[in-house]
């Protein structure tokens, strides 16, 4: 049996060697590629922009952390894999991460209180307080004293979405999903949702391609559509500001087939490409398109598209007749025959382009959507209130913004130009190395082992030919 103690560890012979460790490595980190957030930040200025949307009324005398380097922490926590704010108890000793973060002093050794020397970042209950300050907090209120102005981080997401663009796009593609949030608790807001058969949240996303526009929670009692034509005013007016001339498709599934959102569109100078639900009375419209897929099924025994279009206005809920394109497939289990709506004309596209290169490329946006929740954990809603559960989306959605951001500036012309947020943690940022810190400077010795280091100078080189847009601390 071998033994451990505190000063050595020893682990089973490698052969006549002995295999012994210590903890005397020095200040070691398993993430120095959040250096490369950093880069992105100087350059960028999101998180800058985002402190400004939160006002301090901490007593200046007393603050040790600053509202920025506060979100900074969070933000690059998350884009680290760090889901919990439980994780910042170890990660707080990070000098590498207090780096990143814009920390003057990294290696903790100047802090007020004896007990915080060496820990350069915020525990986590002040970060808490970043998320659980209320609405009307002011400088009497005892400890949560940080406000957050939600719309003002939502015009932030479109700044930076303008940002990205040296030029306006010609056409501007606005997507809308909504999409579900488990609850395992007694959160405000909870409802039971038939169709996920769980508690959840129904957050609103909205994306212009890659680019986050809209990261919305909603409780779940509500139709996936709710609050579409509010957020699609409020984004497309602050689009036609920037871009007086530029042309806006939005589109969505069926959930977002709703006769207010179309007839908004339709006054409003903006086209969409919508799914719409079967029912009979369109199965009878596209009777002729459906037998045609079903007897050239029959003939070649091969899956069958036959692509048609109609005139269509439901009985009661539209408020006038429009565009309708079937899908009429038919493959070995039977007809799966799909819908779209459109304000575009047959002059605009043809029925199969619009569907098979139109409406079929939202498909992506359910890609990032699963980024959001399962790379940088936008599903992780467990405090009590709505409002805290929100600020929880939002700095989720920030973290994806900033590795966008690094995907969009570093790693264009790269093996990982567009490589999910979860693929570009793994291979990037997830590096170990040593710093050593100094009166003039600071030493980072990197894993000579580290497989994925060409690509990590290449993205280097790529961030530091931007001009910087902050002044490093």
């Amino acid at each position: 049996m071998t033994e451990c103690n505190a000063e050595q560890l020893e682990f089973q012979d490698l052969g006549k060697r002995e295999v012994i460790g210590r903890f005397d490595g020095g200040h070691i980190s398993s993430d120095a590629g959040v250096l490369l957030l950093r880069e992105v930040e100087l350059r960028t200025a999101i998180i800058a922009q985002m402190a400004k949307c939160f006002t301090d009324h901490r007593d200046p005398e007393l603050i040790e952390h600053s509202v920025e380097e506060l979100l900074a922490q969070r933000v690059i926590g998350l884009a680290a894999g760090y889901e919990d704010l439980n994780d910042h108890n170890r990660l707080r000793c990070d000098p590498l991460l207090a780096l990143a973060a814009g920390k003057a002093d990294p290696s903790g050794q100047n802090r007020r209180d004896e007990r915080d020397k060496g820990k350069a970042l915020a525990s986590s209950s002040t970060l808490n307080r970043l998320e659980l300050t209320p609405e009307d907090a002011d400088r009497g209120a005892r400890y949560k004293k940080i406000v957050a102005d939600i719309d003002q981080l939502d015009a932030v997401l479109l700044d930076v979405f303008f940002d990205a663009h040296d030029s306006p796009p010609e056409t501007l593609w606005i997507d809308l999903d909504a999409t579900d949030d488990p609850l395992h608790g007694a959160q405000e807001g909870r409802f039971f949702h038939g169709y996920y058969d769980a508690y959840c949240y129904l957050p609103l996303y909205i994306f212009a391609g890659e680019h986050l526009l809209c990261a919305r929670l909603r409780r779940a009692d509500i139709d996936a559509s709710d609050r579409s034509v509010e957020e699609l005013t409020r984004i497309i007016a602050a689009v036609r500001r920037r871009w007086p001339q530029i042309r806006i498709i939005i589109r969505g599934d069926s959930g977002f087939c709703r006769d207010e959102i179309m007839t908004w569109c339709e006054a409003n100078r903006v086209d969409y490409v919508l799914g719409l639900a079967t029912n009979n009375r369109l199965h009878q419209y596209s009777l002729e398109a459906r037998v045609q897929a079903q007897q050239t099924f029959l003939q070649t025994l091969e899956p069958t598209r036959v692509f048609a279009q109609f005139t269509y206005q439901t009985l009661d809920s539209w408020s006038r007749a429009r565009r309708v394109i079937v899908k009429a497939e038919h493959l070995a289990h039977g007809a799966n025959p799909r819908y779209v709506v459109t304000s575009l004309s047959a002059e605009d596209v043809a029925p199969q382009p619009l569907y098979e290169e139109l409406y079929c490329a939202r498909g992506d946006m359910e890609n990032r959507i699963k980024e959001q929740q399962l790379d940088l954990f936008a599903d992780r809603t467990s405090t009590q209130l709505l409002r805290s559960n929100q600020l929880r989306l939002y700095f989720s959605s920030f973290a994806y913004v900033m590795l966008c951001a690094l995907r969009r500036l570093g790693l264009q012309d790269t093996d990982l130009a567009n490589a999910q947020c979860g693929t570009i943690r793994t291979r990037l940022l997830k590096i170990g190395a040593r710093i050593r810190i100094t009166v003039r400077k600071v030493w980072i010795a990197f894993s000579e082992s580290f497989p994925a280091q060409h690509l990590f100078i290449e993205v280097l080189h790529n961030l530091r030919k931007i001009p910087l847009r902050t002044a490093p601390s």
